[in-house]
């Protein structure tokens, strides 16, 4: 029963991590047309930054000492968050929410497969099939068909002007490489026997700042205004920021690599279908067709992926000399694109 649960429990935190960033990005991009977006981050992160670090702090201590030798890696998986998230909340406010997350989630393995084709190689992409170039090239069209279903008109909401439409697009396209940076700087970390907890404690530190200083500098906390409001905002941003975060690192050790993939590339759809209950935002079947296409992409590169990479441990003996039976080599869950391991330190 215990194995069974804890075969449930993966698939189960990866799919909550879904469903709750389809409310985040419908929420959050209703709230930012009256609240200050720097408000809200400084709002979650500083308390869900708070809670994770009591947590190892009551439990294991001395497990923050690990991060003595790994200062740069923190330094950088620090700013590449914060760049991410502070371009993803832009293009947020602007942009209709489910093609925000679309482009951001698309640009992960992009990035990584152009990264490798100019030959910096960040992670160890391997040998990429024609079937997964298939779907690939599936993806970037699919982004390609968003950036002219904003820049046409065509989307379920309309930006004050195409200057600020063309921005959001290309801030997108930051948040979406930058967080795919970051996700290797923690995986370099986990790698060297870091928590979960400890790597959250310290990732939005520059983040934190930024928008402080962004809020000092504004004079104050726009569009909050009662104690009752910060309350239930900073409830509502913990709740769906940073805990699916959390959920979402936890989840993926836990479950087979392509189940995994396959609930994240639906993540797109299930924002599409929570934002119909927001009224400023008008069905558009062209976003819709885009989406679809897109996360039918990732799933035939995934799927291509789980086919073409099963490596065998070979056949081994025991200390008696019998002939063991091999084994498929099963990876840790992280995303194909990540290839499993970060870069090597030094």
């Amino acid at each position: 029963m215990t194995k069974k649960l804890g075969s449930i429990l993966g698939p189960g935190l990866v799919l909550v991590f879904c469903l709750s960033q389809a409310f985040r990005d419908v929420y959050f991009g209703h709230v930012f047309q009256g609240v200050d977006f720097f408000a809200v981050v400084l709002i979650a992160f500083l308390l869900s930054t708070i809670i994770f670090t009591a947590l190892p702090l009551l439990r294991t201590p001395g497990d923050f000492h690990k991060l003595r030798s790994h200062f740069r890696t923190v330094l950088a998986m620090n700013a590449t968050t914060a760049l991410a998230w502070c371009c993803y909340f832009f293009g947020l406010t602007h942009i209709e929410p489910s093609i925000v997350n679309t482009l951001h989630s698309g640009m992960g393995p992009l990035t990584v497969i152009a990264l490798a084709a100019f030959g910096v190689r960040m992670a160890v992409t391997g040998t990429v099939g024609w079937c997964e170039y298939l779907g690939y090239s599936g993806m970037a069209l699919s982004l390609v068909g968003l950036w002219w279903t904003v820049l046409s008109g065509s989307s379920g909401l309309h930006a004050a002007s195409a200057t600020t439409d063309l921005v959001s697009l290309a801030l997108l396209l930051v948040s979406g490489s930058s967080i795919t940076v970051s996700l290797l700087y923690c995986k370099r970390l986990h790698d060297h026997g870091i928590s979960a907890e400890i790597v959250t404690s310290v990732r939005y530190v520059a983040l934190i700042l930024i928008a402080g200083g962004a809020v000092a500098f504004k004079g104050g906390f726009g569009g909050i205004e009662t104690f009752g409001e910060t309350a239930i905002l900073s409830i509502l941003a913990t709740a769906l920021i940073v805990l699916p975060l959390y959920a979402l690192q936890v989840g993926i050790a836990r479950t087979a690599p392509l189940t995994g993939h396959v609930l994240r590339a639906l993540g797109p759809v299930f924002v599409f279908a929570v934002q119909q209950i927001d009224g400023r935002l008008t069905y558009s079947a062209i976003t819709l067709f885009c989406i679809l296409a897109y996360s039918i992409a990732a799933i035939v590169s995934n799927v291509a992926h789980g086919w073409r990479e099963e490596p065998i441990i070979p056949h081994s003996k025991s200390p008696s000399g019998e002939l063991l039976s091999a084994k498929p080599r099963v990876s840790a869950g992280w995303p194909s694109w990540l290839c499993l391991r970060a870069w090597r330190s030094g």
